[in-house]
């Protein structure tokens, strides 16, 4: 990740002020009504992973791409890199950033 990826000013608690933008990559749901998102960088090197329940998603819709501090992303496995970097491609490709999807 590069300096020029990172913006923003919401802090961290390391004083860390960059944000970077995260497309969505994976959604799964499960059967008690939670759903898990995945952000990943367009590298598919680092993402935030987030358990929401159905009802919250209601009020705050899945968007194609989310501004996320970079202090809050974690490494992704080896394994799950290149499908993220693809999947992250696509989703920028074929949607606008606040788009719900």
């Amino acid at each position: 990740m590069t300096e020029e990826d990172a913006t923003g000013d919401d802090a961290t608690e390391d004083g860390d002020t960059r944000q970077v933008r995260t497309w969505l990559v994976e959604r799964d749901y499960d059967d008690r009504g939670l759903v898990s998102v995945v952000y990943a960088t367009e590298d598919g090197e680092r993402a935030l992973r987030r358990e929401l329940s159905a009802r919250l998603l209601e009020r705050d819709p899945t968007t194609a791409a989310r501004e996320v501090p970079v202090a809050d992303l974690e490494p992704v496995p080896e394994v799950d890199r290149e499908r993220y970097r693809r999947e992250a491609a696509r989703v920028r490709e074929n949607h606008d950033p606040n788009e719900e999807i």
